[in-house]
């Protein structure tokens, strides 16, 4: 497939580390303890620099420039670099929108198939009508698919555009041809193992050669002088068909319909043709007899030389007789052995059951100049027919280029009980590797990492592993996406990585200056110590510019507000304004003296407190009373006396050097001690007088 080279300067070197590599078969394979991927370098001797790289999640590589050879001390040259190139290939399939609605469609059949609990009594054998309609399920989105893709090929107004569209009606089209095989031979319940019927229905479905000649001979002048004609006539016959056949004999002209002539045999044997189905009642041995007597008399009329004097329906009736030569004659027609092979039984061994049909294959196969010309298609076919479920699977990982169908199939099978003997020697069956594949190019695009982690939960021993790997790593370019990865993470009790997520959007929201924003993701992950920090950037912005920011997250703390001292304060000093605001005074100087009294507020704090004290000092009415004065009075000699102290005048608190006051900043702060000591006492005799003149 054509690779695609997406370039992102901000891909962090921590982000192009995943538990996987690519092995030589093309499947990733799980790293071992303490095993790094292993780094690729291409260089140019001349100017000592090169190209490094590391596999990444699904099909991408993180490629950077490096210096060549390493320098000792740096394992990979990936400090070198100032950008990391992202580079990915096959995801153009994954872009399509007719894929994705693919993707999405199939995902609500896995899950339900997931959750499809047997009874404690039931077996394999009596949960395949269930499990045959889950497949049928999967066919349909797959047809329908393959439609769309059909329609925009058909309507593509390029010709490249037409070439990719083509490549993956291609594609699907294989995809369907295999479900459908593998869904007769695995999945479907067959009365005594007998498939014909199923594989001339497989044949119809997919080969319509003969509709299009009837087609073409139909709408002509002379349907019986048609070159498509007999070619139609000859395919509806191999395949089963007929009522098809003989509704286009009955267009010949050189018919007489008053006379039993050689078209009046043939058209009485087509119809005599008797055929096994499902639900007629009939035993195997009844169909058996009926089906000898039905042929011996068509052998019987070709001995006899009734259709000598016309080829075309002696051919028909050598069909009908079973002659090995004739299908050898009509291999053209055929095109492929697997639809010579469903032919050659229905007029050979129309009994023939599912785990026979691999010793009738040889000879299908050598008409079409043997194996060494089989194509990859003709393997997968060919390893389903032999029931190698483990090559069918191989082989299809390596012809489609993509994981949808392997994991959906093994799956699938798995339910079946079909795979459970296929273990991998590094822990895991392999049901789950595929899973665990297909997840995981899912979880590397944009819009379907969620249904990638959805997979990963039915991965019973990896899939958590992964799932928090993968989780860990996705960029989150916006709040919205955050949230999305958080919620996945909450369903699944991911509280590390919901912590992880919540410190990285909490410290993007503070350098962008969004204090709010920042404090909702430290509450979200309950991180007392940067609530904290935050905390105290609120009480400095207060400091700074008289007011707060985020005032609807402030009013609102509620019990998040205890998950640290400090956002307590805060939270209580926003009550504090709001009650200020609302006049409600009393309640308001309560609360002041309160944060003051119980050493809540920081002590660098204080002054504020204080000077929001003024304004309910000066007011008319007495706030405060003679005992809440005195306490407030010694709260401000115990500032007083830390203003005073060499810690302070000289700026040696450990940590606190660069926040040694200007002597500008000395005056204001005694300007305001004199102001709040004026206040104060005022407010001290006003106090004594009115509870003076209450006694």
């Amino acid at each position: 497939m054509v690779g695609i080279l997406y370039v992102d300067p901000h891909i962090s070197h921590e982000a192009v580390r995943y538990p996987t590599k690519m092995a030589a078969n093309g499947m990733e394979e799980d790293f071992d303890d303490g095993e790094q991927p292993e780094i690729t370098t291409i260089s140019d001797p001349h100017l000592r620099m090169g190209i490094s790289a590391r596999w990444g999640a699904g099909n991408q590589l993180a490629v950077h420039a490096a210096l060549h050879p390493p320098q000792e001390g740096v394992t990979s040259g990936i400090r070198e670099s100032p950008r990391v190139h992202e580079v990915r290939w096959g995801t153009q399939e994954v872009n399509n929108p007719i894929i994705r609605k693919l993707i999405n469609e199939t995902h609500g059949t896995f899950v339900a198939l997931q959750h499809h609990q047997p009874d404690t009594t039931s077996t394999t054998s009596n949960r395949k009508p269930q499990l045959s309609n889950f497949s049928r399920k999967y066919r349909s989105v797959i047809r329908a698919c393959l439609m769309q893709l059909k329609q925009a090929e058909e309507a593509a107004r390029d010709d490249v555009t037409a070439e990719e569209y083509g490549l993956q009606v291609e594609i699907y089209s294989m995809v369907e041809l295999i479900w459908s095989l593998c869904e007769i031979l695995f999945v479907e319940s067959l009365p005594g193992g007998v498939v014909l019927a199923q594989l001339l229905d497989w044949v119809k479905w997919h080969f319509n050669e003969a509709d299009g000649y009837a087609r073409e001979a139909t709408t002509s002048d002379t349907p019986h002088l048609h070159d498509s004609y007999w070619s139609a006539i000859y395919l509806y016959v191999l395949q089963g068909r007929g009522d098809e056949a003989r509704k286009l004999l009955s267009l010949d002209p050189t018919r007489s319909m008053d006379v039993y002539d050689e078209y009046a045999s043939i058209d009485e044997l087509l119809r005599k043709m008797p055929f096994f189905t499902l639900y007629t009642g009939q035993s195997l041995a009844e169909f058996d007899m009926k089906w000898r007597h039905w042929q011996d008399e068509c052998r019987r009329r070709y001995s006899e030389g009734e259709f000598n004097t016309n080829k075309n329906l002696e051919t028909i009736c050598r069909i009908l007789c079973g002659d090995e030569d004739v299908f050898l004659e009509l291999k053209d027609l055929t095109e492929t052995w697997y639809r010579m092979l469903v032919s050659k039984l229905l007029y050979c061994n129309p009994t023939v059951k599912a785990f026979d049909l691999q010793y009738h294959v040889k000879a299908c196969i050598d008409a079409y100049d043997g194996h060494a010309t089989l194509g990859p298609l003709d393997n997968i076919l060919l390893a389903a027919i032999e029931f190698d479920l483990h090559q069918v699977i191989k082989e299809s990982s390596s012809l489609l280029g993509n994981w949808w169908f392997v994991a959906h199939l093994a799956d699938l099978l798995f339910q079946c009980g079909q795979l459970e003997s296929h273990s991998l020697n590094y822990g895991s069956n392999l049901r789950e590797f595929l899973l665990l594949d297909y997840a995981s190019s899912l979880m590397s695009h944009p819009s379907l990492w969620q249904v990638g982690a959805s997979y990963l939960d039915y991965c019973p021993e990896f899939g958590r592993y992964y799932l928090e790997f993968y989780l860990e790593r996705l960029p989150l370019q916006t709040e919205q996406k955050a949230l999305k990865v958080l919620r996945e993470c909450e369903k699944r009790d991911m509280k590390d990585i919901s912590h992880s997520i919540c410190k990285v959007m909490g410290v993007r929201a503070l350098r962008n200056e969004r204090l709010g924003s920042a404090l909702s993701w430290a509450l979200r992950s309950k991180d007392a110590s940067f609530a904290t920090f935050l905390a105290d950037r609120f009480l400095s912005e207060y400091s700074s510019k008289g007011g707060f920011s985020s005032l609807d997250l402030l009013d609102n703390l509620g019990t998040a507000m205890v998950l640290s001292d400090r956002l307590t304060f805060l939270g209580k000093y926003r009550e504090f304004h709001r009650l200020h605001e609302e006049w409600e005074f009393k309640s308001a100087a309560n609360l002041l003296l309160q944060l003051l009294t119980n050493r809540m507020a920081p002590k660098k704090f204080w002054l504020t407190l204080l000077t929001d004290a003024l304004p309910l000092l000066e007011s008319e009415e007495v706030i405060f009373s003679t005992q809440q004065t005195y306490e407030l009075m010694n709260c401000l000699e115990d500032i007083s006396l830390s203003f005073r102290s060499s810690a302070y005048l000289h700026g040696d608190q450990p940590g606190d050097a660069q926040l040694k006051p200007t002597k500008g900043q000395q005056e204001v702060e005694k300007q305001k001690l004199d102001l709040i000591r004026l206040a104060l006492a005022r407010n001290l005799a006003r106090a004594i007088l009115s509870e003076g003149s209450l006694e």
